[in-house]
């Protein structure tokens, strides 16, 4: 090798491993898979593919130049590399290969990209990447809807818009349906807080993105949001109580707050009644109860270890093909990531997810309430966000929910890992 190529390496290794380049490619990243449908429908399956397998490659070579930043050592928890192990050793039983091939293609890129950025970005970083990928989303998918649905006054049928804003929504923006803009809004209005309240943006951008963000929640009239919202709104009072206290009274007040959850939590499950009457969501409801009754059937055929791993649905492939709701509409997923993961990945996949999602909500919470900054409250909240969304959509499993439940798990075992305390 001569000296001339050596230093062109050397040049290209240096910008790859530069801050510039780490930033840019972290916001592409997030706003790739928070914008998955619309790069889909957009460029094609093939080109989605292609699109995720640049930024695999992109972030294999960042990581090559400054390989001071690969010590996950101690940091990579166990459970979330037990599940993915699972679901990649699914494929042995699956009843659908290369279906299974793909889905495990497609996790462990988003998990990759998910390390990258959890590895090169500080959390200030990340929450900065996340809030300027959702403003570009956001404010590219109402200059769409007014497009469409006030100028136009036509649905653009190839991104999935049905040009409703006129009348007041619901709208899908670039996420293809209301309820996944509306995540895309409480997402949104949680990282624009922490942006605010770590002054990380100007007022006025921070006025225009919490308008901007209200705005998605308002016009997606999502009925699940709401119970989403009213959830992070909970957990994000009792975490500033919390902070607040010293630290003798803050560990009884957690006990107090773990038993009062766990009430919580069986409280709303007899009374879901009232609770989806409460949102207005009786319609939608009604729709997931369907689809979940088909699903459960399907799990009881296979309790323990699933169909295999796919993702989300390849709706062409049984069992997936089977099933439909009451009104005939094909879902392209089981509408609830625990149901998808027990028809998946089983009992046994079940568990290791909620073991995954436990301790790494246990870590996040310890350490926002242990930690000064107001950013150390962002995995918490963003864990409690995809927890809850999980109840009625399946994102948690694929595309921006992974990316963000990677990155949040990481983010809070790098602040209190057990074994990098040992190792």
């Amino acid at each position: 090798m001569n000296g001339a190529t050596r230093d062109a390496i050397d040049a290209a290794r240096g910008f790859l491993a530069s801050p510039r380049f780490t930033q840019a490619l972290t916001e592409t990243i997030v706003g790739v898979t928070l914008a998955a449908h619309a790069v889909q429908m957009l460029l094609g399956v093939a080109g989605s593919i292609a699109v995720t397998s640049g930024l695999v490659v992109l972030a294999a070579l960042s990581l090559a130049g400054q390989p001071e930043r690969v010590e996950w050592r101690g940091v990579l928890p166990l459970t979330l590399l037990a599940f993915f192990s699972l679901l990649t050793v699914s494929v042995i039983w699956s009843q659908y290969t290369w279906a299974t091939v793909g889905g495990i293609a497609q996790a462990i890129a988003v998990g990759f990209l998910g390390v990258y950025i959890a590895l090169v970005r500080d959390l200030i970083q990340l929450v900065r990447a996340v809030g300027n990928a959702l403003r570009v989303i956001l404010t590219a998918s109402f200059v769409l809807e007014i497009l469409s649905g006030v100028i136009f006054d036509t649905p653009f049928s190839w991104i999935s818009i049905a040009g409703d804003l006129a009348v007041g929504g619901p709208v899908q923006g670039l996420a293809g349906t209301r309820n996944a803009f509306a995540f895309l809004g409480a997402l949104a209005i949680l990282s624009f807080w922490i942006e605010y309240r770590t002054r990380s943006v100007s007022r006025g951008l921070t006025a225009y993105s919490l308008a901007l963000a209200a705005a998605t929640v308002i016009f997606a009239r999502s009925p699940v949001s709401w119970i989403v919202l009213a959830a992070v709104l909970v957990v994000g009072l009792v975490l500033v109580v919390v902070r607040r206290q010293q630290p003798r009274a803050r560990a009884a007040t957690q006990s107090v707050l773990l038993i009062s959850t766990l009430v919580f939590a069986v409280l709303a499950w007899f009374f879901r009644g009232p609770l989806v009457g409460l949102v207005d969501a009786a319609a939608d409801v009604a729709v997931r109860t369907s689809i979940w009754s088909e699903v459960r059937d399907l799990i009881d055929l296979q309790p323990v270890l699933g169909w295999g791993w796919v993702g989300e649905w390849p709706t062409e492939v049984y069992p997936f093909s089977s099933v439909t709701s009451s009104g005939g509409w094909q879902p392209p997923s089981a509408l609830n990531a625990y149901a998808d993961v027990l028809l998946q990945l089983g009992l046994a996949g079940f568990i290791a997810l909620a073991v995954a999602l436990g301790l790494a909500l246990v870590r996040a919470w310890l350490v926002a309430t242990d930690r000064r900054s107001t950013v150390y409250v962002w995995p918490a909240l963003t864990l409690v966000l995809l927890i809850t969304v999980s109840m009625t959509e399946s994102y948690l499993l694929y595309g921006g929910g992974l990316l963000l439940f990677v990155t949040s798990a990481f983010a809070a075992a790098r602040e209190r890992s057990w074994r990098g305390r040992i190792g």
